[in-house]
């Protein structure tokens, strides 16, 4: 499977709500940078990290768009994230169902065939405006 097919079935099985695939398509040793925030590493903290979001929002990315290497190593991806912010997570404004819409991104590495990095980026003030103006 090359890098751009890679990611794009990382990201179907967001949209799915499938985790488990998620997480197989990673490598043990996993680095995830977080938006704004520190480093993870290793497939447990990604699934540690994938429970609390599904605890506190409800997600799903739209106007997908893959860029990849030629030598396969590397893939970015930008999208629409669409989402509902259910339940308060920690050290965020009280959630009370907002919505929100905001552009995002991520970058990938990859090692045999298998995704090693995620590099998440979004404007963490438009969505604090967003679910500020939704309370």
């Amino acid at each position: 499977m090359n890098a751009a097919a890679l990611v794009d079935t990382y990201y179907a099985a967001f949209n799915r709500g499938d985790r488990q695939v998620m997480l197989a398509l990673l490598t043990e040793d996993v680095v995830h940078d977080l938006n704004q925030g520190e480093r993870q590493i290793g497939r447990q903290a990604f699934r540690s990290f994938l429970e609390r979001m599904d605890s506190c929002y409800d997600e799903q990315l739209r106007d997908i768009t893959l860029l990849s290497s030629a030598d396969g190593t590397r893939a970015a991806a930008e999208y629409v994230v669409h989402g509902i912010y259910h339940s308060t997570d920690k050290g965020l404004p009280e959630a009370i169902g907002q919505g929100y819409v905001l552009p995002g991104g991520a970058f990938f590495q990859i090692r045999d065939h298998r995704i090693c990095r995620v590099t998440n980026y979004y404007n963490l003030e438009d969505w604090l405006k967003q679910v500020n103006r939704g309370s």
